[in-house]
């Protein structure tokens, strides 16, 4: 098996597997508690039907958009996901070179294996910067100085994190090694990624602030001051205030189903939370996305764009850049195959006139 055989989301998953060892292919693959959550995210999806209109023209199609202040070729992008160089040797560079050349957002985070400098000179389209609050708060200050001095063109603050969850398949698989994490390399974000002598459990629960709060966060909002997306979102009330402190996004998404297993699924929450902000912010959706169709189903119901993580990460083990291109290429295609399917010209016509839950 190779990359040529891969043409969906099992079959990268499958060849990432025969290529990392069983503890860090598990680390991708799983999440907390009995993975109830992790499960849900993606069958969600399935509750929902497409209502195609037939006789359209769809010779031309458009799948562009604009989120987080930048046009993007089409309406999905990858998650800020940690340790790139933990599944492939070349890591995050590999990663932001095929999401510049897919034309989409690449996204790094706090706990990436690639300096934001140097990404910032391997990608020159648009990156946002996944940041978390630490306890030191200098640490903060000085990630977002270095996200602006190096082209950074959005922030996403991830805050649903505050504690590791409890992702016991790590525990069965002996992942206690690999992605260790100091200060000091979180600080200067070097290529020492692999020479570090803390777990990443440690990490967050010693260096992620619980005490985090709302005043933290709109006090990141004005000092980036520039798109801002607010990521773990998962009510209503909670979007409202990201709208308070001025926010320009949130994304819908409960950590892959990493963190809080019984929580509710992102596509299960995603029309409540549109129909009371959507006017007001753009709403992002993340987690269980597979496939083409899914996306299309939640623009459909009002999410402005998607991003995935678990895929992307699985086709960076699979093939490192080509891997990434790949999977985003064939996700690229299935969107615009399913859009000409559904009769829809533009993203705008995917409304909630193409959409029905299967119990109506």
């Amino acid at each position: 098996m190779n990359l040529k055989d891969c043409h969906n989301f099992e079959d990268f998953k499958k060849l990432a597997k025969k290529k990392l060892p069983s503890p860090i292919f598990h680390y991708i693959d799983g999440g907390s508690d009995d993975e109830v959550t992790l499960n849900r995210n993606t069958e969600a999806f399935n509750d929902y039907d497409l209502i195609p209109n037939v006789l359209n023209d769809v010779s031309n199609i458009d799948m562009s958009t604009t989120v987080l202040g930048e046009k993007i070729d089409f309406p999905l992008f990858p998650s800020a996901t940690a340790m790139h160089r933990l599944y492939h040797h070349e890591g995050e560079r590999a990663s932001a070179r095929a999401v510049e050349k897919m034309g989409t957002i690449f996204g790094t985070s706090t706990m990436g294996t690639v300096s934001i400098e140097e990404i910032g000179q391997i990608n020159k389209g648009p990156k946002s910067f996944q940041l978390y609050i630490h306890k030191d708060r200098g640490l903060t200050d000085n990630l977002l100085e270095r996200c602006k001095k190096a082209g950074f063109t959005s922030l996403c603050l991830t805050v649903d994190t505050v504690v590791a969850g409890n992702r016991e398949r790590d525990r069965r698989t002996g992942f206690t090694t690999p992605p260790k994490l100091t200060l000091a390399n979180i600080i200067h974000m070097t290529e020492k990624g692999s020479s570090i002598d803390k777990s990443v459990i440690d990490y967050i629960n010693e260096q992620f602030d619980p005490a985090m709060n709302w005043k933290d966060a709109e006090y990141c909002v004005k000092k980036w001051n520039g798109p801002f997306a607010l990521k773990g979102v998962m009510s209503v009330e909670d979007a409202k205030k990201a709208i308070d402190i001025g926010c320009t996004a949130v994304i819908v998404s409960n950590h892959g189903g990493r963190q809080l297993d019984g929580s509710r699924a992102p596509f299960d929450q995603l029309a409540e939370i549109v129909d009371a902000v959507g006017d007001k912010i753009e709403v992002i959706l993340d987690g269980g996305v597979r496939r083409g169709t899914h996306v299309l189903k939640a623009l459909s119901l009002g999410a402005k764009a998607c991003s995935f993580g678990k895929g992307y990460l699985f086709a960076l083990a699979a093939g490192g850049q080509k891997g990434v291109e790949k999977i985003l290429a064939n996700m690229k295609t299935e969107i615009n195959r399913d859009m000409k399917l559904m009769g829809c010209r533009t993203l705008k016509e995917l409304n909630r006139s193409k959409i029905i839950h299967r119990r109506n």
